[in-house]
Formats: structure tokens, C-alpha cells, sequence
């Protein structure tokens, strides 16, 4: 194998990486359309035409065995249940508020899984913290009081994201599933629930499909395009790429996000938003500081 193979396979998982959360940080002009359809009915299409996209494709990859393993002991059962209501529930909160209008303070909440994930390893798994990440949960708890102090509310779209997907990340993890696999059983479970919630608002008269104008059928429609195809960018990178090289790329998305909510949204960014912003991107910096550290001393071995 020539030498310049493993480094073309690098570029490549970079390429397909950043095009992942490229795609998860412009995804609210793909919702911003469709606000006028209730974020309940959203997310039924959503894990509907997820299901639609991901079976045929896992179908034709031989997937399934993996899929039908993990229903087969109630402990499995139970743990993808959980992931699949608390990925959800994080969908149902953020399709909700990209459509009311805090794309801003969506991006914070992504800005903080790293460090929701930090803290979640000490609190579940009783993992040793080193001193710099203590420090960087520290900056984004304050940025966060800071936002309660001056603009009287915690940030609870941004906590509701964090938690939500912070702890569906420690849930896939005890999950022998892939990406692909994992999101078909995700969406296998809680798409009977969504095809009656559906069903029901279809015989009410009330559903978007057959009551919405053309192109907001059309966009319900490619919701699971949507869903999918980042995932398997994501899927295609992560087996290219070392770990602390995705984590950086990671901030593509809530970045993207964020600059639409100012620049294209035009969302209210005071200077209390500023500043809390600002504790918190300092605790991503040092939390992202001390991983590259840490990553270089294992490799040397310093």
C-alpha cells in the first residue's frame, strides 16, 4: 500500500466528517419552512420517513441480524427504548425552537454537549477528572448562571438539548448497534406511535400531508433524507478519523447555527447572551485544549 493511502482515507473521513455537521448546523432552513406544521406532527414524519429511508438501506446491507439481536433480551430492549425517547425528545425540542425562533440559544445547547458528556462520565461512570476539564465545567455553569441572573430564565432549550443528547451519547455507547442499525430500531420503536399520531390528525383533517401547500408536503417528505444521509456521513468519517479530530470538527454544527440565528434569523444577541456565551466557549477551549493534550502525551508516551 502506498504511503499516501492512509492519508487519503484521513481526507476523505474529514471531508465526509465536516460535511455531516455542515449539514446538522444549515438543517434550520430546512425546519424554518415548515413551522407552520405542529412540531408534534414534525417529528411523527420525521421518525416515519427515517424509517422509510434507513430499512430498505439496512435491508440491503445485511444489517438486520444486528437489529433483531438487540430486541432479543429486555435489558436490550429497554436500553434502545430509552435512546429512541430521548432522541426524540431531543428532536421535539429542537424542531421547536428553530421554528419559534431561538436558533441561538439551540446552537448553545450543542456548544455544551461536550461538557454535558464530561460530566456525565464523573456523575454515571465515576470517571477521574482532570483538573482542566473541572475547570471548563466550571466556565460553562457559570455562563449558564449568568443567564439566569440577567435575563431572568435559565436556558432550558439549551439544557433540554444538552442533557437530552448527552445522555442518548452515553446510552449508545453500552449499544453494540452501529449508526445505521441504531437509528432503524430507534425509529422501529416509536413509529407505530407516530403512523397513529399521523393517522389521527389525517382523519381529523388537520394532518399537513394532502392539507399543506406542495412544497411543504415535499420537504415533510424528505425528512428522512434529512435524518439519515448525515448520519451515515458521520458513520463514514468516525471509522476514518481519531477521536480528538472529530471532537474538533464537531463545533461545525452549533457554529453554523449560531451564525444563522444572528445573521440570517436576526435573533436578539445582547451583550448578557455575549457574556455567557463567552464562559462557555472558554470552557469548550480548555476542555478542548487538554483533550489535544492528552491526546499527543498517549501518543508519545511523554
Amino acid at each position: 500500500m502506498s504511503g499516501g493511502a492512509p492519508d487519503r482515507a484521513r481526507v476523505r473521513g474529514a471531508a465526509a466528517a465536516l460535511g455531516c455537521y455542515l449539514i446538522w448546523g444549515l438543517v434550520p432552513l430546512y425546519w424554518r419552512p415548515l413551522a407552520a406544521v405542529d412540531a408534534h406532527e414534525l417529528i411523527a414524519h420525521r421518525l416515519v420517513w427515517s424509517l422509510v429511508f434507513t430499512a430498505p438501506l439496512l435491508w440491503w446491507l445485511g444489517g438486520f441480524r444486528e437489529v433483531f439481536a438487540a430486541l432479543g433480551s429486555w435489558r436490550s430492549f429497554g436500553l434502545n427504548l430509552a435512546s429512541s425517547v430521548l432522541l426524540t425528545t431531543n428532536w421535539l425540542v429542537y424542531v421547536w425552537a428553530v421554528n419559534a425562533g431561538h436558533v441561538i440559544e439551540s446552537s448553545l445547547g450543542y456548544f455544551l454537549v461536550p461538557l454535558v458528556n464530561v460530566a456525565l462520565g464523573r456523575i454515571v461512570l465515576h470517571e477521574r477528572l482532570r483538573p482542566a476539564q473541572w475547570l471548563a465545567i466550571t466556565f460553562a455553569a457559570a455562563g449558564v448562571v449568568l443567564q439566569l441572573v440577567h435575563l431572568g430564565r435559565l436556558p432550558w432549550i439549551a439544557l433540554s438539548l444538552a442533557a437530552t443528547f448527552g445522555t442518548y451519547g452515553l446510552l449508545r455507547k453500552r449499544s453494540p448497534l452501529g449508526p445505521l442499525s441504531g437509528l432503524t430500531l430507534e425509529t422501529l420503536l416509536l413509529a407505530p406511535l407516530a403512523a397513529t399520531l399521523l393517522l389521527w390528525r389525517a382523519h381529523e383533517g388537520v394532518g399537513a400531508l394532502g392539507h399543506a401547500p406542495g412544497i411543504t408536503q415535499g420537504l415533510i417528505l424528505c425528512a428522512g433524507v434529512v435524518t439519515t444521509v448525515p448520519l451515515l456521513l458521520f458513520a463514514y468519517g468516525a471509522r476514518r478519523l481519531q477521536l480528538t479530530t472529530l471532537g474538533l470538527l464537531q463545533y461545525a454544527a452549533p457554529t453554523v447555527q449560531f451564525a444563522l440565528g444572528v445573521w440570517v434569523y436576526h435573533e436578539a444577541f445582547d451583550r448578557a447572551r455575549a457574556q455567557s456565551f463567552a464562559f462557555i466557549w472558554t470552557g469548550l477551549a480548555l476542555y478542548t485544549a487538554d483533550a489535544l493534550w492528552t491526546q499527543r502525551h498517549r501518543v508519545t508516551g511523554v
